[in-house]
């Protein structure tokens, strides 16, 4: 960046107040929260988010320098919201990654699950799973719920992967049946209100190098 491009250091002094300003209005809405979603609480939040991404832009610019701000939703997360300013409808979007890491435990149990179900003196009409891990999962998947697995993962022999949660904003509920044919080919990313990731990747980032030994000590 040339120096002419260069903010001045008003214009970061500046920058630095708005941080201040958002900082004393997230907290007054929070301390003043009516309840969970309220919304004065979620603006303050964003308001506070974009002043402090515009102040370490800033910081940057100017004097090279950084800001310990992990800005939620970053640019490489979602574009910036495009939906109803006042949504009456939403959608959740949400995919969880397994990896069957003990399929001989997955196997005991939808076994297991698709003997209670047959009762008691029904040996001949029992379905088998055998060794079929595709059976297992029909049969684990029809008898729980979703964060019921998720929660149980361990004990069906899963393991997690990654996962993503997407609150989708829109001006009216779809008619019934309507996106069954293809339920996540409308998934606009404009029209997230907010999502929440897991992923193994957030932990590696923020463990520290192990090949950092710390500061040398001694001068000159």
């Amino acid at each position: 960046m040339s120096d002419a491009a260069q903010p001045t250091a008003a214009e970061v002094r500046a920058a630095a107040e708005a941080v201040k300003a958002a900082i004393d209005r997230h907290l007054d809405a929070v301390e003043r929260r009516t309840g969970d979603d309220d919304p004065a609480v979620y603006d303050a939040f964003n308001a506070l988010a974009a002043a402090a991404e515009v102040y370490d832009e800033l910081l940057y610019d100017r004097y090279d320098e950084v800001t310990p701000f992990e800005i939620p939703g970053a640019d490489d997360s979602l574009p910036p919201y495009a939906g109803p300013a006042e949504p009456s409808a939403l959608s959740v979007l949400i995919r969880r990654d397994y990896v069957v890491a003990d399929p001989e435990r997955l196997l005991a149990q939808a076994q297991r699950l698709a003997d209670v179900d047959a009762g008691p003196g029904a040996e001949d009409t029992t379905p088998v799973v055998g060794t079929s891990v595709h059976s297992a999962l029909g049969v684990l998947f029809g008898e729980y719920e979703p964060d019921e697995i998720a929660s149980r993962h361990k004990e069906f022999g899963l393991e997690e992967g990654d996962s993503t949660l997407w609150v989708s904003a829109g001006e009216a509920a779809p008619e019934p049946g309507e996106w069954l044919g293809a339920p996540f080919e409308d998934a606009d990313p404009e029209l997230v209100v907010c999502r929440f990731d897991v992923s193994a990747v957030f932990d590696e980032e923020d463990e520290p190098d192990e090949d950092f030994a710390g500061p040398a000590a001694g001068g000159a």
